[in-house]
């Protein structure tokens, strides 16, 4: 192969040309990688140091098998891949995410082992790339996992998520975490956990934009991957433990990035901000308003908080992070918030994320009745939500939220503003939609909406929620800004 490395492709247990039971991001199936990681090892054609690089499904396998700590796993590339499957995969806040309902019967039933000649054709070798063998439906069915269903049997972070999950503090193989700022709701807050939970101690970061697969397959990424593995897999001496820990390509409002180094995340020099929402003004203040309130249809489009013209230049890197006073007429409410960018002219600044073209700077999301915090994981800019039980609300009773926002980079000029719309539903850009992203029916959260009528029935979820600012009860937008060097 070129630049002198042997690549071992494996088709999951019952995918492809692999018979057996399907079952993604299994147990079973993070041990079967286990076993062909030391099988690789164990090859003529081996030197025993063995990596893993893979973008989306094949990152988050990376950070799965990783805690199992096989012997012979020398180093990982996990590009732009999620890491917590509740809290980023099935479910946002407590929230259920219907991202896999399209993907998993898309990408996954499609190759199933069995599906043969109903498969689609390798255009090298004309072959089935779900092997040979034409099994009938029903016995497909029966040889995978429901996982649709099986989801929606556990609204809970239960023992069936845990058994997915990753323990940091087994992962100890030297990795390059990448993530897309524009990933939003799927993969990047993975990649920013595993940087600063993960017990490897040879670890970095790196965050870019675009696309989710531009970076990882052009010039930038495969220079990165190559350095990488080049250093821990053939062991030369290339200058790769001298690199920054952190390479962040730092997002403009035209499009442009601008790459800086960095030694850790959160920054150190990050001036954590509060910006107060005032719900008599619709304002972002620096300074707490009078009280008041404001009230909304629970599932409908909010209410946008938006700050004055910014007088001088603002960068936003980090985590982000909104406390909510909330009232609401039902015993529960989905609080969707979106950070997002207005310029002088009052249009909206929009990205191209890893999924749509139309992404805002950042979201989050809570059901009320999720707000539970785990004192000892949160933040002040990362609450952490334990989603172990349900504590329906009292009609009325106003209560306090805490909301991660996902982390996101922006730096936004003079003149221009900075605004929090508190939703019901899910984020739609109000601007023209092209016939691509119109076909696939995105406008601006991608593939990851909120809107099954089972997980949000009208009659919890429909009512009217208020929301209080001011005196005790002073809700407010933390930022991280970056001041300059």
């Amino acid at each position: 192969m070129p630049d002198g490395y042997v690549c071992v492709r494996v088709d999951s247990r019952g995918a492809g040309w692999s018979p057996g039971s399907l079952d993604v991001w299994s147990p079973r199936e993070a041990r079967d990688l286990y076993e062909c990681i030391e099988w690789a090892a164990r090859q003529p054609w081996s030197n025993g140091r063995v990596g893993l690089c893979g973008i989306s499904y094949y990152a988050m396998n990376q950070w799965q098998v990783a805690a199992l700590q096989p012997p012979h796993l020398a180093a990982m590339v996990p590009w732009e891949g999620a890491a917590d499957w509740y809290r980023e995969v099935y479910y946002h806040g407590g929230i259920r995410s219907q991202f896999i309902d399209g993907w998993y019967p898309r990408q996954v039933v499609s190759v199933q082992h069995g599906r043969g000649e109903r498969a689609p054709k390798n255009p090298n070798s004309g072959e089935s790339v779900a092997g040979p063998v034409t099994l009938p439906e029903e016995e497909l069915a029966r040889n995978r996992t429901d996982l649709v269903a099986e989801v929606k049997r556990h609204p809970l972070d239960d023992d069936w998520h845990r058994a997915r999950s990753v323990d940091w503090s087994r992962v100890r193989t030297p990795f390059l975490s990448a993530a897309n700022w524009g990933g939003q709701g799927l993969h990047p807050r993975g990649n920013f956990e595993a940087f600063t939970q993960a017990a490897s101690e040879q670890k970095w970061l790196d965050v870019h934009g675009g696309t989710h697969f531009t970076c990882f397959y052009a010039g930038y990424g495969l220079r990165l991957q190559r350095r990488f593995f080049d250093h821990f897999l053939k062991g030369l001496d290339n200058g790769w433990d001298q690199e920054p820990r952190v390479r962040l390509q730092i997002r403009h409002v035209d499009g442009r990035f601008v790459e800086r180094h960095e030694h850790e995340w959160p920054l150190a020099r990050t001036r954590w901000t509060r910006l107060y929402l005032d719900p008599v003004t619709y304002r972002l203040e620096s300074e707490p308003p009078a009280e008041g309130q404001v009230t909304y249809a629970a599932l409908g489009e909010g209410v946008t908080f938006t700050s004055p013209p910014l007088s001088q230049e603002m960068e936003i890197t980090g985590p982000v992070a909104a406390k909510l006073w909330v009232a609401s007429s039902t015993r529960d409410a989905d609080l969707f918030c979106v950070l997002r960018v207005f310029d002088p002219k009052g249009e909206e600044v929009v990205f191209q994320g890893s999924n749509d073209p139309n992404t805002p700077v950042a979201q989050g999301w809570l059901r009320a009745s999720h707000r539970k915090l785990d004192p000892s994981r949160t933040l002040p800019y990362r609450p952490y939500h334990p989603h172990d039980e349900v504590q329906p609300l009292t009609p009325g009773e106003v209560y306090e939220l805490d909301i991660e926002i996902w982390p996101t980079c922006i730096v936004v000029p003079p003149g221009y503003r900075v605004a929090l719309s508190v939703r019901g539903r899910d984020y739609e850009y109000a601007g023209p939609i092209d016939e691509v992203t119109q076909g696939l029916g995105y406008r601006g959260c991608g593939p990851f909406v909120h809107q099954d009528p089972d997980d949000r029935p009208s009659e919890v979820f429909g009512g009217q929620v208020t929301l209080h600012g001011g005196g005790d009860r002073a809700s407010y937008l933390l930022l991280p800004v970056i001041p300059a060097r």
